[in-house]
């Protein structure tokens, strides 16, 4: 957390002091907490609390850095100083304390006040505001002041006992200090309960050595007896004395500076931003959808009905076959437990490395079949070299368009499935291999040791496959073919992209033609235009050509229902209000 932690006190002869700091550091430490550390006076301590663990060190500097130091401090003069150390927490020549958060690599360092000068500004105008003007109905507890300026200040404070003080008490308070309101405010009730910890302590501490003065010594009755004395002579010149001194702790600093280090890191790591990226998208409506069917499906299923079905008969359910996928894994666009197995076998790894395997023809035309619609079939041994093809070929389409059948032993209809695997057995029609709405991949043994370059040392198993592409309606070289596939063998062909990247390309470009698919859809099938503006509403969304055309008419199969029924409400409600008057 971007912020400063602050201990202040008022002093009766030089009004609100700052005694001691923390601040964050994200860059390297300052001129007083820079340097190396000397033998025999290092003290380290380890605090762990709530699974945050630090080391404090107290490190020193030579003297001659110490002098730069002091001579560049923007705190305040010797001068304005109280002899007895009631305005001041570190000696002349103490170089501070810091933590360093191996986590995150961020460094707590602690002083009597931030070497920044405009921090020092700060932080020296919120301990000013919270002794003074900025105090809550009996002038102990905690308050919220500032501005975006000075910064906002969460500020608490309290009463320390002192025998020799006016009133017996001095008022001291702890500051947060940080450009975040919002921050700040959320983080209320979390710095009170934990300052108000500290607080306790202190008080405690400072009410011991209290009464155990009184026992000794009562001041009350000694003031009684020398009402006539100047006050300041009746204090013997203690009218300052160190919080140390008030409490009996040498090692007072050294735990708020604990204290304090990890206040700011709890602080931090308990509220943490979250990017919103706005309404689901089309793929992730699908896959809702499917998930609350496969639901309603898996608990209106009895053993009955299961018998009846035909084991013959493979389901497929958001492009996974039952039988090989969950319910939950076949709703992600990728199954990890196929990745992994994808891994192990050295099989289709990307989009990139297909077309190197089949080469850029046979790819592309693979490629146009896939984004038209057409029925998809591989034929080979290897289940795992099928499904990973599916896998990777399923990128290049809205889930709400994928319908795979991983692997059969009988060929299925295109309407069950565009995405088909099949042993080598399986005879396909005629009519299906003559098709201009169909393509055949089929993965046979090859004649020579390598007919592409290896990509990976452990890719040798592809080494042994020949894939052969047919269709009945090839693509010609010089087609155009779909403004999406030109876009995709682009960003496959650019080296300088990264499989990651390209992926990335492809959600974009996906999301590009979904949306035009939206305009389309509501255009046609919602406000019933007619065909010469349909035309003109294509051109202006570039897709006029007939590939772009047939394609946005497939991907529009791929809609949500939650998108349709939501589309058709708001658009069929005014109508019907009109209607009604």
């Amino acid at each position: 957390m971007n912020a400063i932690v602050a201990l202040c006190h008022f002093c009766e002869l030089h009004g609100p002091r700052t005694l001691f700091c923390t601040e964050v550091l994200h860059s390297p430490l300052p001129q007083g907490a820079s340097s190396g550390d000397i033998s025999g006076q290092n003290e380290q301590a380890e605090e762990e609390e709530g699974g945050i663990q630090m080391s404090s060190r107290i490190r020193s500097h030579s003297p001659a850095e110490g002098a730069s130091a002091d001579s560049s401090s923007p705190g305040p003069k010797k001068s304005d100083m109280c002899e007895a150390s009631g305005c001041r927490s570190l000696a002349g020549g103490h170089p501070g304390y810091v933590s360093h958060d191996k986590e995150t690599s961020i460094k707590y360092v602690s002083h009597q006040h931030p070497n920044h000068p405009q921090l020092f500004s700060i932080v020296r105008q919120a301990c000013v505001r919270s002794l003074s003007c900025e105090v809550c109905p009996g002038r102990e507890g905690p308050i919220f002041f500032g501005d975006e300026q000075h910064g906002f200040v969460f500020s608490h404070t309290f009463f320390i006992k002192d025998s020799l003080a006016r009133g017996f008490q001095r008022w001291y308070s702890i500051i947060t200090i940080m450009m975040d309101r919002i921050y700040l405010i959320n983080s209320w009730p979390f710095l009170l309960g934990k300052i108000r910890g500290i607080i306790d302590e202190l008080q405690g501490k400072a009410l011991k050595v209290f009464e155990a003065e009184q026992y000794g010594c009562p001041q009350r009755a000694q003031r009684m007896n020398t009402a006539f004395t100047p006050f300041l002579h009746q204090r013997n010149g203690n009218a300052a004395r160190s919080l140390t001194s008030l409490t009996n702790d040498e090692n007072l600093w050294a735990c708020l500076h604990t204290s304090f280090a990890w206040l700011l890191k709890a602080c931090g790591s308990r509220l943490t931003e979250k990017l919103l990226e706005g309404a689901p998208t089309e793929d992730t409506l699908v896959q809702m959808e499917k998930l609350a069917d496969l639901k309603e499906e898996s608990e209106g299923w009895d053993g009955s009905e299961e018998e009846e079905k035909p084991s013959s008969q493979p389901d497929v359910v958001e492009g996974q076959e039952l039988s090989k996928c969950s319910p939950e894994t076949s709703l992600m666009p990728d199954c990890n437990s196929w990745n992994v197995a994808h891994r192990r076998l050295s099989v289709f790894r990307s989009l990139r490395h297909m077309r190197q395997v089949l080469g850029a023809s046979a790819f592309r035309m693979l490629a146009w079949h896939v984004l038209m619609g057409n029925q998809v079939i591989w034929k080979a041994r290897d289940t795992d070299l099928v499904q990973s093809a599916f896998d990777v070929l399923r990128t290049m389409l809205p889930v709400g368009c994928v319908r795979i059948i991983p692997y059969s032993d009988q060929y299925e209809e295109a309407y069950r499935c565009n995405f088909l695997g099949l042993s080598p057995h399986v005879q396909i029609p005629s009519h299906i291999l003559s098709s201009e709405f169909a393509v055949l991949v089929e993965v046979r043994t090859a004649t020579r040791s390598s007919l592409y370059p290896t990509l990976f040392e452990d890719e040798q198993s592809l080494n042994k496959y020949e894939f052969v592409v047919t269709s009945g309606s090839p693509v010609a070289a010089d087609r155009v073919g779909p403004t999406i596939l030109n876009k995709i063998e682009a960003a496959l062909t650019n080296q300088n992209l990264s499989v990651d990247v390209v992926d990335q390309c492809l959600v974009c470009l996906k999301e590009e033609w979904m949306n035009k698919v939206k305009v389309l859809f509501k255009f046609t099938k919602v406000d019933s235009r007619p065909k010469e503006d349909t035309h003109k509403l294509l051109s202006i969304l570039g897709a006029a050509e007939e590939d772009n055309v047939k394609l946005l008419k497939f991907w529009m199969t791929g809609l949500s229902k939650t998108y349709k029924s939501h589309l058709m409400s708001t658009v069929r409600s005014p109508t019907s209000s009109e209607s009604r008057n």
